[in-house]
């Protein structure tokens, strides 16, 4: 019985184990998501719909952010309000034009993010995984990069 009770609780917590550190699931573009991309370092993590007109708007802006935050171990990333997935959510991501990457698994839970009835919201999080900030509405690249300074001053 002890055997039985050892063996089965080691494969409980391999299990679990296993989830930690591991991907984040798939990107727009079917690609899988690796933990490195988003784990200890700031995230930038925007909440869209295809159907949002500032959605439509901030993009562009953020495109720009997500360019000129290439190598400062900062990540821009997209998340779909409307939670459509697969070629859905690849074809959304092209008709807006998104150049970033959009997850197609809500990270909400795992940065106990509220649910936002507004769009678009944008989240800062902090690298160690804390949301720092909350910005209502249509963003600039220059108002959140200054955002990110401000918040990377004080950590």
């Amino acid at each position: 019985m002890t055997r039985r009770l050892a063996a089965a609780l080691a494969i409980m917590g391999a299990l679990l184990l296993g989830g930690c550190g591991n991907d984040y699931g798939i990107d727009q573009n079917g690609h899988k998501v690796a933990a490195e991309r988003l784990d200890k370092q700031w995230l930038v993590l925007n909440y869209w719909a295809e159907w949002c007109s500032p959605c439509r708007t901030e993009i562009p802006q953020l495109n720009v952010l997500a360019e000129q935050l290439q190598g400062k171990n900062i990540g821009v990333f997209g998340v779909n309000f409307d939670n459509v997935q697969g070629e859905e959510l690849k074809g959304a991501s092209e008709k807006l034009g998104i150049k970033f990457t959009v997850l197609a698994q809500d990270p909400a839970d795992l940065f106990e993010l509220p649910r936002s009835e507004a769009l678009p919201v944008t989240y800062i999080i902090d690298n160690k995984g804390k949301v720092r900030e909350q910005l209502m509405g249509e963003q600039t690249a220059a108002g959140v990069m200054a955002k990110l300074e401000a918040l990377q001053a004080t950590n």
